[in-house]
């Protein structure tokens, strides 16, 4: 029976309300709070009612059959007891068979980090047991009326969408790190933007990025990276915007809202964020030959063996050692342009001249052959057979959406811009 004194209490009732925007799962959310002004309540009469009420009878009877899953990654130190302790099974027979059954070896192996599902009945037995192998495979173990079987299955995959937000605070990996992309996004959302951002010297503090990609899940565990399919970078006050457009079955490419490419048919730099350790110059103190002459290229100082990209779509018109170059490549580009590579301590296996090579495609490592005092990559862009400042040459473009197709594509990518449009000015909130 309620207190008789309930219903004079009615008065200090306080409405609160609650919103939450919610804008795509782990990206974050935008919270506001209020608190409506207190409202009285009166009554010309209170009463003191009493009644008995039937509860409902529970449906956890005896021998309920009710089970539970439960989630746990391996830890550093973990042993199958630790483990099976974790995910709250209670089961010696279980244990056993994951002990010394071979069929279990793959679980005894996983690497740290590696997520593990269990199913346990009420009473604390091990009904099935399923993960991810160190190999991408789907382990299931199962409990049956003759005991445990383990059985390899084809693995499930499935697509999710998601959206992140950074700020540069010192360089685009520190920033993608500390906005939970992974490192192959990155390097996507380089190569996305490369024609039209230095990363080596144009980058600057402050400078934000936006980010929608997918990522292929399996069993609830993250396996693999996908695709990009929208990105703005903002840097310096200049708006970069990228969306992505099947153009075919089988292509596809990154377009600006009014469908140009945002491909440059040449990439400013064919090493991922390198150093320049000397710029294009008319008049350069050569290191090794100790005398002033010029130097109509820019080197990109790295490792030894640091992957060096074409730079553009081209044919290969020299594969070989050549003077002061050392190992040196060229490339043709749509016949006015060439690109030159030198210093390279070894070639791409098997490419040779008259092969095309792809925009983006590994052609070769940095060295240091030829006359060269440490380990760079000299880059040189030539056109119509003249060196050019590949820094500060105007590049050509990529082409753009055509106009039969110009329709499904503002159809098709409208809400990736959208998203982009209303993500730009988004400041997270954490919620206590």
């Amino acid at each position: 029976m309620l207190p008789q004194n309930t219903l004079s209490h009615a008065h200090k009732l306080k409405l609160r309300w609650f919103v939450t925007l919610s804008t795509v799962p782990l990206l974050g959310v935008v919270t506001a709070f209020g608190i409506m002004p207190q409202t009285r309540f009166t009554t010309s009469e209170q009463k003191t009612l009493v009644e008995e009420i039937a509860l409902p009878v529970s449906s956890q009877v005896a021998g309920s059959t009710a089970t539970f899953w439960r989630n746990e990654r391996v830890q550093h130190g973990d042993t199958v007891a630790e483990l099976l302790r974790r995910l709250s099974v209670e089961d010696s027979a279980a244990t056993d068979y994951l002990l010394k059954s071979k069929a279990t070896e793959s679980l005894r192996q996983l690497a740290v980090g590696k997520e593990i599902q269990s199913e346990i009945a009420a009473d604390g037995s091990l009904l099935a047991l399923r993960f991810l192998n160190n190999d991408g495979k789907q382990i299931v173990i199962e409990k049956t009326s003759s005991g445990y079987i383990s059985s390899t299955l084809p693995v499930q995959t499935e697509q999710r969408v998601f959206m992140r937000t950074g700020e540069i605070k010192s360089t685009l990996y520190a920033a993608t790190d500390a906005a939970g992309l992974t490192d192959p996004v990155a390097n996507q959302m380089a190569e996305i933007f490369g024609g039209d951002i230095d990363f080596h010297r144009d980058l600057r503090k402050g400078a934000t990025f936006t980010v929608v990609y997918e990522m292929t899940y399996s069993n609830g565990e993250a396996v693999r990276s996908g695709r990009i399919l929208a990105a703005e970078f903002i840097n310096q006050g200049h708006a970069y915007r990228a969306v992505y457009f099947q153009t075919s079955s089988t292509t596809g490419d990154y377009y600006s809202a009014d469908g140009k490419s945002v491909h440059k048919a040449f990439l400013r730099s064919p090493i991922e964020f390198s150093r320049i350790s000397s710029g294009f110059s008319t008049s350069r103190f050569h290191p090794v030959l100790n005398k002033w002459r010029a130097h109509k290229g820019v080197d990109y100082a790295a490792p030894i063996g640091t992957k060096v990209k074409a730079t553009a779509d081209g044919m290969v018109a020299f594969v070989g050692q050549q003077g002061g170059y050392g190992n040196v490549i060229m490339i043709n580009h749509q016949g006015r342009y060439t690109t030159v590579y030198g210093h390279l301590s070894k070639f791409a296996p098997g490419i040779h001249r008259g092969q095309r090579v792809a925009q983006g495609e590994i052609i070769g490592n940095v060295g240091m052959t030829g006359l060269a005092s440490g380990p760079h990559l000299h880059y040189e862009f030539k056109i119509d057979g003249t060196q050019r400042d590949p820094l500060r040459v105007a590049l050509p473009d990529a082409a753009p959406i055509s106009a039969a197709q110009k329709t499904a594509f503002q159809d098709g990518t409208r809400e990736l811009n959208e998203r982009l449009a209303m993500l730009r000015n988004t400041r997270l909130a954490k919620l206590d």
